[in-house]
């Protein structure tokens, strides 16, 4: 199957400036495409998932992906899909953001299989260098004010009020479509819907920069859908906060259970857009979810899937481990390590390392309001020490108590979990 066919078959092209022009061109050429990252943050977050794999899909396809990190437009900040103004953030942090993304880029995408190897590139290489006058001449001229006030990120902001800087965003963006052509005979760029307008934007400098060249130019646009979640709530968000790609803001247990809570109305189009897995499964595991949805086998294999391929099968089994041990509530198989993942967010309270009756240590950690209450928890069997049941009212936590000598995990009733950690 033609990787255009491919991703029609996923639902995953929302628009295409010329599909039957991009089906030839993608039949006859090793094409060179593109999708650019805005350093906003010291990490990608899961939002950035779908265009990454889309890179990937294209790779496997036999084509050529640029990652292009927008070490100069983050300064600028993208108004598309916005109703404020972004902060703008110092030079220095950005480069700094734009080195991490650079680095999950390089885990994410394969940057050594030879002919089409992914190519990491930063547009502050060129705009940096740009003077005005060079911006005003070469670029500007080509765009008509009514044009630029036509796209839906300009339009939508008009209102509410959009600056001169994020105004000249559009611009900013072309120039990298544009640089990307000519140094590197790129002919497609990619990107989330709300690209649209300046992906188009880029394709229409092209054409007018190579026009007074007289040079014939095909370069494409695509976009793939925005993900929306069927109860309504944004894709990518937990009561935790937002879901990244780094391990040390969002550990691959919390990561591998996003995609394993994932809505039966959702698990089927989470996989046909971010796994790689063929039709022939991705059909069973549709039959699963209709049949026997109590199983949650489409998630599993989501979570799984998803899981080694942002972060690896050594973290997808740590993650599994610690799923089974939390359902089975066995967790004196877990390590220092799985209990750090396991068990972020939850109360923590740190204990010296000596002997405490199990009721002074439930009123010192606020597990128990006060020692009545404490001892009423422990004779109603309320009480787990690392998952077993404790009712013994004289019972000290000693150092057997202690996982790798370096926490206790106290369960109150069947949910509350309390971590003693000790220094």
């Amino acid at each position: 199957m033609d990787i255009l066919k491919d991703l029609e078959k996923r639902n995953l092209i929302h628009q295409t400036t010329d599909t039957e022009g991009l089906t030839k061109h993608l039949e006859e050429n090793q094409v060179t495409l593109y999708c650019g990252f805005d350093p906003t943050a010291d990490s990608l977050h899961i939002g950035h998932l779908l265009p990454i794999t889309m890179l990937k899909r294209f790779q496997k396809a036999g084509h050529r992906p640029i990652a292009l990190i927008g070490g100069g437009t983050g300064m600028i900040g993208d108004p598309s899909g916005r109703s404020t103004e972004r902060s703008l953030n110092e030079a220095t942090v950005v480069k700094g953001y734009s080195e991490k993304i650079k680095q999950q880029l390089a885990k994410l995408l394969d940057f050594d299989s030879g002919s089409n190897a992914a190519v990491a590139r930063n547009n502050h290489d060129w705009l940096a260098s740009m003077t005005v006058i060079d911006f005003l001449r070469d670029a500007g001229k080509h765009f008509g004010i009514n044009y630029m006030l036509g796209k839906e990120s300009v339009s939508a902001r008009i209102e509410q009020g959009i600056s001169y800087t994020e105004f000249s965003y559009m611009i900013l963006q072309s120039l990298d479509y544009l640089k990307l052509y000519e140094q590197e005979n790129c002919t497609m760029q990619i990107g989330g819907s709300d690209q649209w307008g300046n992906i188009t934007a880029g394709m229409e400098l092209i054409r007018r920069s190579r026009e007074e060249m007289d040079e014939e130019t095909k370069v494409f646009g695509l976009t793939v859908p925005l993900i929306t979640k069927a109860d309504g709530s944004k894709f990518g968000k937990t009561a935790g906060g937002s879901i990244w790609l780094d391990p040390e803001k969002t550990t691959p247990y919390e990561f591998y259970q996003f995609w394993f809570n994932a809505d039966d109305r959702d698990v089927m189009k989470f996989l046909y857009y971010f796994t790689f897995l063929d039709q022939e499964e991705l059909e069973q595991l549709q039959k699963e979810v209709e049949n026997n949805p109590e199983n949650r086998l489409a998630q599993k294999r989501l979570a799984e899937e998803m899981t080694r391929e942002v972060h690896s099968q050594e973290a997808l089994e740590q993650a599994q481990k610690i799923s089974a041990s939390l359902f089975s509530g066995n967790l004196k198989e877990l390590s220092a390590g799985d209990i750090k993942q396991g068990f972020k967010g939850v109360p923590a309270h740190d204990a010296p390392k000596e002997e405490i009756g199990l009721i002074d240590l439930l009123v010192n950690a606020s597990i128990s309001s006060s020692k009545r209450q404490a001892r009423e928890d422990i004779k109603n069997g309320a009480i787990y020490i690392n998952g077993e049941r404790q009712q013994e009212l004289q019972y000290v936590i000693s150092e057997e108590d202690r996982i790798d000598d370096m926490f206790t995990i106290i369960r109150r009733g069947k949910k509350k979990y309390f971590l003693i950690s000790y220094k």
